[in-house]
């Protein structure tokens, strides 16, 4: 179920910018980031702490948070993408996902 904050956020995204959404999920135990083009619905690339690398390593959520936010920004670089609108859903920019966010801007991404 989307909460009312996510609905609003993503709605304000969509009208405003054309920009490809850089969207973050956080579960109990993992994190993911993937960036959507909204007018072709596809998924351009996508980064989570169930990745190979990963889940090997002993890190610290806060780590793998940071490693989550440049890797989904080098994939994003690669295709050609700098530019895009951060959808936080239905989180608060903090914790986890402000240094996500701060991690993929430090890499290049602007938004």
């Amino acid at each position: 179920m989307i909460s009312k904050r996510s609905k609003r956020i993503r709605y304000k995204l969509k009208k405003v910018s054309s920009r490809k959404r850089l969207t973050v999920f956080r579960s109990n135990n993992h994190l993911y980031a993937q960036a959507i083009d909204d007018l072709k619905g596809v998924t351009i690339a996508s980064a989570s702490s169930l990745e190979k690398e990963l889940v090997n390593s002993k890190s610290a959520k806060k780590e793998l948070a940071e490693i989550i936010g440049k890797n989904i920004a080098k994939r994003l670089i690669e295709k050609g993408i700098k530019e895009v609108a951060f959808d936080k859903g239905e989180y608060k920019y903090h914790g986890l996902i402000k240094i996500l966010a701060e991690s993929a801007r430090a890499e290049g991404l602007n938004f």
